[in-house]
């Protein structure tokens, strides 16, 4: 009797399980840079997660603070370094904002080309490195290939792959060489047949589904009290976006472009184009959608390219150029935010009267997104954490800032 009594309580104390504590990061490839998790499990389920941040910071506020704003344009490169000539056009905004410095229309157009650009650059780089999250290695290779088109672009206009500081404060540094608008064409030629490769290999993927479908609901109202933006608010079905609804100095640039802001409506999404159609397991505002946007939203950035040729190719004049180096900034503050490819990235700088800024703000959209993350993985899977962090596609450069 007593060796059975003994045998029992054996089992139920093999059968007893313990919270662990998981480091997921600061090197792990599914954190998207140096972002550390740290997650208390119960066996698979995630019970909690905080994320952990500022192993990249470089104290780019307070250089701002100490430089003119023409010197600070190659640190703004370095906030999210997947987009950064939407990072260089966000900070010569809003020092031309300051200023009271409109550029010429032919500038505003190349400014959209480049930005346009840099957004199916970045969107490219969310698809692929998903897919490698999840366990597809081939779209990783095709996303990058065609990334590697658009940074020869770059290179070819500006000189750099990567960080650009090409838009300035007052214009752009150089013009569009000869036969440039021309090679874009011919890119974005070449491209769309890639797009419905993309959409076979991942969007209609089952395996894809099933990872991400009905995974890291989001709920609209959830996205808006989170401070959301871009791809990530959008793809909770709220149709928000600055190009349209934002300051006129921004909106501006888009004024007169045709171009559907991306967003569900009871589940379904613009069909001009031939999409693959959404799955019945998925819910508005899950990890699915999210992506799902993003490669929406390279038709239409690819659309805003071609009409913005065509604009710039209208237009005579110069392309403006730099601001003094130490020009004088005029006593009073300026804040604008741009739809950068992740969202909503905000400058705020403050003028005393001196060529150097009194105070320089930042506001960064993955910020508010990593902030989100505890709340979408609670009580899901280990597994499901890479999909639902990659389905975010935060940067780190722009979050420890």
């Amino acid at each position: 009797m007593d060796f059975e009594r003994g045998i029992r309580e054996a089992d139920e104390t093999d059968l007893r399980t313990d919270e662990l504590v998981i480091n997921m990061g600061p090197q792990h490839p599914s954190t998207h840079g140096v972002l550390r998790l740290v997650l208390r499990t119960d066996g698979e389920v995630v019970s909690e997660i905080v994320p952990h941040i500022g192993y990249l910071h470089r104290s780019a506020e307070k250089i701002g603070e100490n430089l003119s704003p023409r010197q600070f344009l190659p640190y703004s490169d370095r906030l999210d370094y997947l987009a950064a000539m939407n990072m260089n056009l966000g900070w010569a905004l809003t020092v031309e904002k300051l200023l009271g410095m409109e550029v010429s229309e032919k500038c505003r157009h190349l400014r959209t080309i480049v930005c346009e650009l840099d957004r199916i650059s970045s969107h490219l780089v969310a698809a692929g490195c998903y897919g490698l999250d999840l366990g597809s290695f081939t779209p990783f290779t095709w996303t990058f290939r065609e990334r590697e088109k658009i940074l020869n672009l770059f290179e070819a206009i500006c000189g750099a792959r990567l960080t650009y500081s090409y838009i300035t404060v007052g214009g752009v540094t150089a013009d569009a060489p000869p036969g440039w608008l021309k090679q874009v064409e011919e890119f974005l030629d070449e491209f769309t047949p890639v797009i419905d490769e993309l959409h076979a290999v991942l969007t209609s993927n089952s395996i894809f589904i099933q990872r991400t479908a009905g995974v890291g609901v989001l709920s609209p109202e959830k996205a808006v009290d989170y401070g959301c933006s871009g791809p990530v608010l959008r793809g909770s079905g709220v149709g928000w976006d600055m190009r349209r609804d934002g300051e006129p100095i921004y909106a501006r640039m888009y004024e007169g472009y045709k171009f559907e802001v991306i967003a569900s409506v009871n589940g379904s999404y613009p069909q001009d184009e031939k999409y693959p159609p959404v799955p019945v397991e998925a819910i508005v505002g899950d990890s699915w959608h999210r992506f799902y946007v993003r490669m929406l939203e390279v038709v239409q950035s690819m659309k805003i390219v071609r009409q913005a040729i065509e604009k710039y190719s209208q237009c005579g004049g110069d392309v403006g150029k730099p601001i003094a180096l130490k020009m004088k900034l005029p006593k009073g503050e300026s804040y604008l935010e741009t739809e950068a490819p992740k969202g909503q990235m905000g400058f705020m700088i403050i003028g005393d009267g001196t060529p150097v800024p009194w105070r320089v703000r930042i506001r960064s959209s993955s910020f508010c997104h990593a902030s989100v993350i505890p709340e979408l993985c609670r009580g899901l899977l280990i597994a499901d954490v890479p999909a639902i962090v990659g389905s975010l596609d935060v940067v780190l450069g722009e979050i420890d800032r």
